[in-house]
C-alpha cells in the first residue's frame, strides 16, 4: 500500500541500521522510485544494502565546514532530509533546510562532535532540555516542515500517550471527544488524574553470540545510546512533586518543564512496570520525549502552571547492553574498544515499548508495542525488534510531514496520533494494553528501612532507586 506519492529528491543521512531498516519500508509504502535517493553516511557500513534496492550510495561525513556544500546542491524547495545520522547538527541542517524549502525529520536532536560529553559546558547546557530549546528557537512561523526527534522514542510514544489517555476516559467513564489541540489534550490528563508517565521498555533480544570483555554490544545505535547514557540523567517535573531531590537542578532558561540531576543517565536507575516483564528497574536515561511530553501536557492558568505530570524513560535494555553499560561505568564512561550491534545473531526476544500511565482512578496502565524478533524479520528485511519500532516510526512522521509539508517545525506531540499510528501500527507487532495495581512502594522496607512517601505513591522519591 502506497500511502503518499513523493516527487522531489530525498536524501539520507547516515546509515546504520535505522538507515538501512527503514529504506524498505520508504519504498513500499511511498511512491518513489530509488533514483530519486541519495545517501550520504561517514562510513561504508550499509552499502550492500543500498545496492541492493538500487539507491546512490556516497561516503562524504558531514562537517560544521562542508555541510552547506555538500547539501546544497542536493537539496531544493520541496525536497526531503531524512536526518539518521549522529554527531552533526540538527539545528544546522534544520536552519538549512527552512532557508532552502526542504521538508526534515530526525529521531534525535544531535550536537556536533563533542556535544554531549564537552567539560567545558554545564551539564544543563549539554542536556536535551538545552538541544531542544535550541531546536524549537527555530519554529518561528509558518515554513517548510521539520518533525522532530520522531523514531520511537521520542517520537512514537508521544501518540500512545494519547492513544492511553482515550483508552482510560473510555474504561473510566469519562465522556470525551478526541481532543483537537494541545489545550484540551491537557485538561484530559488534567481531569483523568494522571500524575507520572513512564516509557517503560523492556528489551528481552538475546544472541548466539556472548558479549565478551572489552566489547559494548546493544540492539541499536550503541553511539547513540553511550551518547545519551553519558549526558545528565532529565526528566519532565509534575506539579504533584513535593520536593526537589538533593541532586535535582533546574535550568534558568526556557520552558521550565524539566529538571536533571547531577549524574549521567546511564547511573541512575527507577522502579517502572511492563505487563510481560512486571516489576524491573530502568536507566533513566535522557530523552526529549521527558520534556516534551511534560511540556505538551502543562495546564496554565493567568500565566501560572496548575497541571504538569512527572515524565521519564525508564529502559532496561537487552542483557548484554546492561552488561556493556555495568562495564563502561568501570571505564568511568570511557567507551569500549569494540563494539557489536545485534541482528543476525539475535535468537529470540521480544522488545516491549510503551508508556505507562500513572495516578489515575484504575492505578496504573500501560499501552505499547510488543514485537518479537521473529514478528521483526517477517515484516521488513535488515530489522530486528527495537529497530523496526523506530524505523516504522520514521516512516509515520515522513508521511505526515509529506502529507503536511508547511507546519513548521513540529514536536511529535503536536502530529495528528491516529493518522501516524495508522502508518506505523501493521509493523508494531502486538499492539496491548494492561491495567496493574502495581505501584512503586510494592515490597518496599521488607529487608531494610527505606525512606519513602507512603502518603503518594508516586513521587519521584518512590521511584528513583537509591
Amino acid at each position: 500500500m502506497k500511502h503518499v506519492a513523493f516527487r522531489g529528491r530525498l536524501v539520507m543521512l547516515g546509515f546504520g541500521s535505522i538507515g538501512q531498516g527503514v529504506l524498505p519500508l520508504i519504498l513500499r509504502h511511498i511512491d518513489i522510485d530509488p533514483g530519486q535517493i541519495t545517501i550520504l553516511s561517514g562510513d561504508a557500513r550499509g552499502q550492500d544494502v543500498a545496492a541492493e534496492y538500487g539507491v546512490s550510495f556516497a561516503i562524504l561525513p558531514l562537517t560544521r565546514a562542508n555541510l552547506r556544500d555538500v547539501l546544497v546542491p542536493r537539496l531544493g524547495p520541496g525536497d526531503f532530509l531524512v536526518n539518521l545520522s549522529v554527531d552533526v547538527s540538527s539545528v544546522a541542517l534544520i536552519a538549512l533546510c527552512r532557508e532552502i524549502g526542504a521538508l526534515y525529520l530526525d529521531t534525535c536532536i544531535e550536537p556536533w562532535p563533542g556535544g554531549y560529553t564537552d567539560p567545558s559546558l554545564t551539564p544543563s547546557q549539554r542536556s536535551n532540555y538545552a538541544l531542544r530549546d535550541s531546536a524549537l528557537a527555530l519554529a518561528q512561523g509558518a515554513g517548510p516542515t521539520a518533525v522532530l526527534t520522531h523514531g520511537a522514542n521520542p517520537g512514537l510514544v508521544s501518540h500512545f500517550v494519547k492513544q492511553a489517555l482515550l483508552n482510560i476516559a473510555r474504561d473510566t467513564g469519562v465522556d470525551t471527544a478526541v481532543p483537537t489541540n494541545r489545550e484540551g489534550w491537557a485538561a484530559l490528563a488534567r481531569d483523568l488524574g494522571v500524575k507520572a508517565i513512564h516509557i517503560a521498555e523492556r528489551d528481552t533480544q538475546t544472541a548466539n553470540v556472548a558479549k565478551q570483555p572489552g566489547e559494548f554490544v546493544n540492539t541499536w545505535s550503541i553511539d547513540g545510546f553511550v551518547g545519551e547514557g553519558c549526558q545528565p540523567a532529565e526528566l519532565g517535573w509534575g506539579t504533584h512533586e513535593k520536593a526537589l531531590p538533593a541532586d535535582g537542578r533546574r535550568h534558568d532558561f526556557g520552558c521550565d518543564a524539566a529538571i536533571y540531576l547531577m549524574r549521567p543517565g546511564a547511573s541512575t536507575r527507577v522502579r517502572t512496570w511492563t505487563p510481560l516483564a512486571g516489576p524491573i528497574h530502568g536507566f533513566l536515561i535522557t530523552h526529549n520525549e521527558s520534556v516534551s511530553i511534560a511540556d505538551y501536557y502543562t495546564v496554565r492558568q493567568d500565566g501560572a502552571v496548575t497541571y504538569r505530570p512527572t515524565v521519564h524513560y525508564a529502559y532496561h535494555p537487552c542483557d548484554d547492553a546492561v552488561l556493556s553499560v555495568h562495564e563502561l561505568a568501570g571505564r568511568n564512561w570511557d567507551m569500549q574498544p569494540q563494539q557489536r550491534l545485534m541482528m543476525q545473531e539475535i535468537v529470540s526476544g521480544i522488545d516491549e515499548l510503551g508508556v505507562l500511565l500513572l495516578g489515575h482512578s484504575k492505578g496504573a496502565y500501560w499501552y505499547g508495542s510488543r514485537l518479537s524478533i521473529e514478528q521483526a524479520r517477517g515484516l521488513v528485511p535488515h530489522n530486528n525488534a527495537t529497530s523496526l519500532q523506530v524505523t516504522a516510526a520514521v516512516l509515520g512522521g515522513m508521511v505526515w510531514a509529506i502529507e503536511n509539508p508547511r507546519a513548521g517545525v513540529v514536536e511529535a506531540d503536536q502530529l495528528d496520533h491516529a493518522r501516524v499510528l495508522a502508518v506505523a501500527e501493521p509493523y508494531l507487532g502486538d499492539m496491548a494494553g494492561a491495567y496493574s495495581d502495581w505501584t512503586p512502594l510494592e515490597g518496599r522496607g521488607r529487608l531494610f528501612p527505606e525512606e519513602v512517601d507512603m502518603d503518594d505513591p508516586w513521587q519521584f522519591q518512590n521511584v528513583r532507586v537509591v
